[in-house]
């Protein structure tokens, strides 16, 4: 029996703990399963990953993976004493033994060989696809298309692949990364075994007018230096319609203006708020009795800026 090192395959140290075996396995899978990936070994590799995984992920099989010990990989080697009396009686060979078989049938207390040949369901694999959603899907809840090639067998049992389309329901106040489990949608089961679940995987597109913060949005309101100076009352756009907004005398740039609630919705607890974040804008021309107007203004305004930073710093 040949030696595998399950710890080498998934690029992560013996004394790794279960999340890090759960990420080094994901990333992998990802990168090297078939749907995706172009290694002409990708299909072979992907086996192995899976191999590795099913072992360090179950803590009995680890024990009894980790018991063996470590040494080169592909060495040949007899198990431990105890595998030889439980496998071994009569002189039984392990030359045509597969190390993951041999870890299955001693974990459940029968013969390797033995287990090749149980004809037991298994579950179909897992798929999961990425969906982009808009704000305004967010926060009205709606409905969207996925498009995913899943395997699939014939009525001769072999596997090809094909194209399947599913309709989705956005709930409302989905967040980014929120998976929506489609129960039976994955990969088909082996030897009557239920099929494998498809997750769908919610990513929030970008907005032209909005910047996401959690559960919070925020937008740009320019204003020019006279409405920000004597306050003024403007329409804005919210996800749920138009809203006038009062903006008070003296309103300064980079301000925060709060309209409570107005950001994106919640599956559970409250919205989030919307912030107009103020950018007071000057005009790039101006006529002549806006100038004197402007000039008369400087002449008597004892406001000073400056002045007026270095006061509230201090």
């Amino acid at each position: 029996m040949k030696y595998k090192d399950y710890y080498q395959t998934l690029g992560i140290e013996r004394s790794a703990t279960l999340d890090d075996i759960k990420k080094a396995y994901r990333k992998l899978a990802h990168k090297y399963h078939p749907d995706v990936s172009k290694d002409p070994e990708g299909e072979e590799k992907f086996k192995e990953i899976a191999e590795a995984y099913a072992t360090l992920k179950n803590p009995e099989k680890r024990q009894e993976y980790d018991d063996l010990g470590k040494r080169p990989v592909g060495e040949n080697f007899a198990p431990p004493p105890e595998w030889q009396q439980e496998y071994g009686a009569g002189g039984s060979s392990f030359d045509d033994v597969d190390l993951a078989d041999l870890l299955n049938a001693f974990r459940s207390g029968g013969h390797a060989r033995n287990r090749k040949e149980e004809h037991r369901p298994l579950p179909g694999e897992d798929y999961s696809v990425t969906v982009t959603v808009t704000l305004e899907q967010v926060h009205s809840g709606g409905e969207t298309d996925v498009t995913i090639e899943l395997p699939e067998y014939d009525d001769n049992g072999l596997m090809h692949r094909v194209t399947r389309t599913f309709r989705v329901t956005i709930p409302k106040g989905a967040g980014e990364g929120q998976r929506l489990r489609l129960a039976g949608k994955g990969g088909p089961g082996h030897r009557g075994g239920r099929p494998g679940d498809l997750y769908v995987v919610i990513n929030l597109a970008a907005h032209p007018l909005y910047r996401i913060s959690g559960r919070d949005l925020l937008f740009d309101l320019r204003l020019s230096p006279w409405e920000a100076v004597l306050g003024t009352t403007v329409e804005i756009p919210t996800l749920g319609g138009k809203l006038e907004l009062k903006v008070k005398p003296g309103t300064s740039s980079g301000q925060r203006l709060r309209l409570v609630n107005r950001g994106l919705p919640a599956q559970q607890g409250a919205a989030g708020h919307l912030y107009a974040v103020v950018q007071i804008v000057a005009p790039k021309s101006i006529t002549e009795k806006e100038r004197e107007l402007l000039e008369h203004l400087a002449n008597i305004s004892e406001f000073k800026a400056r002045e007026s930073n270095s006061k509230e710093a201090a």
